[in-house]
């Protein structure tokens, strides 16, 4: 996470959109000046995703963020560097002095703690001396506590260098597919025809590659988790990895559907191996694409720049797989895109991936096996790698995405224009000579919201070598004109060409059709006989002001809010509201499921309906309740979305 640049200081609205901040008063009791409590929630919850920045002495109001200032912050940052070197406070500090940034204001001093993403070893970053009880996540909603499977998951990557060096008891060369073997060897032998390995037999060879191995204290000896995965019989695989699924899917059309018109899975059709899965479905990726006419010396060269991204995608997926992960290896094929998910987050930062020269396998003998034969990059240099391939085709930036709550990472390939002339198209046919007096970055905004559904920050600074502050500008020049509408807060504001709100979510995860993915678009309709409709919804996405105390009027047809009905519902909750203490848990739990039955509400607002914290209710009431079946989300795939909602389950529609 870098610093705030001093110039931003100021711009704390336009911040929000920038970074991952947290808004914190910092206030005390008695107006002192005190480090809040949850400080360490949200540290924790930073350090474990992709860092971010608390801000002391700002409140966060309906109407936006307002400095209130920190009294005696000496004492507070004293307070905070005291407590970061405390185990019993928090497992790991990740400050110093470059990370505390200090303003003085009108109304008072701000503080700013920029925290840095935790590497591996590191992780979880936890409250107190229990892991289970106090590591904590980001998400757009704010700081949840990590479940069991997702903090064990964390501690096993810590411990564990490489996943996939252990010895399985009682498997050994019968597992081997042998013709894969046999295969792989004669790739190396052609590659390397004086090599020392080429004289070894099938298992001191596989010894050398690390698919074998043998305990020199136990003696133990047997095929490695990755001589199996990289070689062996699919039966085999599965007695060892019962999740393991690898799958190919080829779809007809550029719109996310199940439908396919070649597939390749674990069906016992073929071998079901890595090696074997990587050689079929590389050939079909790169099948249609066009080799033009080029010769290296007197060699013609049977290569594009597209066939080695798509190569480095496809072995980056498999040897950075968490085999031990609840989701398959999928790669998706279609006419407007290559897609790569595996179970597993990555290993090292983000920016840090995409700028390469880091690297942290998570199966370190699978990567040698595919290196051996002239497969994936070595250093940590296969991301940048695939950026600048498809760059050369002047097609938009790759698409990764992490998902922390379902632990696996995403990868998009579109060959799309940065401006596809079809998005040109419509844009010039709707804002007409003012579409071509825009700069360059406002035009790409404009052209991605089109292509992709909508627009965020952190997806134009992907597409454009403009400083993060002249985005920022970028994408307010454009709401303040017109072009776009905005919709959500911090990481999760996004923007969208009027008339053309995003349904669900845009991005990577469209591609594996978890999600459906649409546009409601009333501007090619303005005229037809949806225009009453289509009129509402712009008028809930414009940014209107909305009268005082009334929640989001995103709501979907369960519930069509009016000031009437929101009144209701805050005179109906009053009594709890005014209590000083929440009372019985099972008074709380009976006040949601009767404001949440029959309609959808968001977070903020049932935390105004109650008089309750956000991250209090999520915590303590809406997460458990959900496990326990009584409640669900709207979006229930999308654990982050923007505009998730909740409402009581009932036994004809569980989450």
């Amino acid at each position: 996470m870098e610093s705030l640049p001093e110039a931003d200081f100021f711009e704390i609205s336009k911040l929000s959109e920038r970074y991952d901040l947290e808004f914190k008063t910092a206030q005390g009791r008695k107006g002192r000046g005190k480090l809040p409590e949850s400080f360490w929630e949200s540290y924790s919850a930073m350090a474990n995703t992709q860092g971010g920045v608390i801000v002391l002495g700002v409140k966060e109001t309906d109407e936006g963020p307002e400095i209130v200032g920190v009294p005696d912050s000496d004492h507070v940052i004293q307070t905070l560097f005291d407590q970061a070197n405390n185990p019993q406070v928090i497992s790991f500090s990740l400050l110093s002095d470059r990370n505390i940034q200090r303003q003085k204001t009108p109304q008072g001093e701000v503080v700013f703690v920029t925290v840095p993403q935790a590497g591996r070893k590191s992780r979880p970053v936890h409250v107190g001396k229990n892991p289970l009880e106090g590591t904590y996540r980001r998400n757009n909603e704010g700081d949840y506590r990590c479940p069991r499977e997702a903090v064990e998951q964390m501690l096993g990557e810590r411990v564990r260098d490489t996943q996939d060096g252990t010895i399985l008891a009682g498997f050994g060369m019968a597992d081997i597919e042998l013709e894969t073997l046999r295969t792989y060897r004669q790739n190396f032998s052609n590659r390397k025809p004086n090599h020392v390995l080429n004289d070894l037999d099938g298992q001191e060879f596989l010894h050398q590659l690390g698919g074998y191995a043998r305990d020199r204290q136990t003696r133990d000896e047997g095929l490695t988790l990755a001589g199996l995965l990289m070689f062996g019989k699919l039966r085999s695989i599965l007695d060892a990895v019962p999740r393991y699924v690898v799958d190919y899917q080829e779809r007809p059309r550029a719109v996310t559907e199940a439908r396919w018109i070649d597939r390749l899975t674990t069906d016992f059709s073929w071998s079901g191996n890595l090696y074997d899965f990587y050689r079929l479905v590389f050939a079909r990726l790169t099948r249609d694409l066009k080799i033009p006419f080029a010769l290296e010396g007197d060699q013609r060269i049977d290569e594009t720049p597209v066939h080695e991204a798509l190569r480095e995608a496809l072995v980056n997926a498999l040897i950075h797989a968490d085999f031990s992960g609840n989701c398959s290896i999928l790669i998706v094929k279609r006419p407007d895109l290559f897609g790569f998910r595996n179970p597993g987050l990555l290993r090292v930062p983000l920016r840090e991936a995409i700028q390469g020269g880091t690297s942290d396998c998570r199966n370190r003998n699978l990567q040698k096996m595919f290196q051996l034969v002239g497969l994936g990059e070595q250093s940590g240099f296969g991301f940048p790698k695939i950026y600048r391939n498809w760059a050369s085709q002047h097609w938009r930036s790759p698409d990764i995405e992490e998902r922390t709550e379902t632990n696996q990472t995403i990868l998009a390939l579109r060959m799309t224009s940065l401006l596809p002339e079809d998005s040109v198209k419509h844009l010039q046919g709707r804002f007409r000579a003012e579409f071509d007096r825009l700069s360059h970055p406002e035009r790409i905004a404009l052209a991605t919201a089109h292509a992709e559904g909508c627009v965020t920050h952190s997806r134009l600074s992907e597409l454009s070598k403009e400083h993060a502050r002249d985005l920022t500008d970028t994408l307010h020049r454009l709401v303040e004109g017109g072009f776009l509408h905005r919709e959500g807060k911090g990481r999760g504001t996004f923007y969208f060409l009027p008339g053309m709100h995003p349904i669900e979510t845009t991005g990577a995860q469209e591609v594996f059709g978890l999600n459906v993915v649409g546009v409601k678009s009333d501007y090619n309709d303005e005229k037809s006989d949806h225009k009453a409709g289509s009129s509402d919804h712009k008028a809930g996405s414009s940014g209107h002001s909305k009268p005082d105390r009334m929640p989001d009027r995103s709501a979907g047809p369960e519930l069509d809010y009016s000031d009437t009905a929101w009144q209701s519902l805050l005179e109906e909750t009053k009594a709890i509201r005014e209590k000083a203490r929440t009372g019985s848990r099972d008074e709380m739990e009976h006040q949601l499921i009767k404001i949440l039955t029959g309609r959808f509400l968001t977070l903020a607002q049932i935390a105004e309906l109650l008089g309750r914290q956000k991250d209090g209710i999520r915590n303590h009431y809406l997460h458990p309740m959900m496990d326990a079946g009584l409640i669900r989300r709207e979006h229930p795939n999308i654990k982050n979305h923007p505009q998730q909602r909740y409402t009581a389950a009932s036994p004809a529609s569980p989450e």
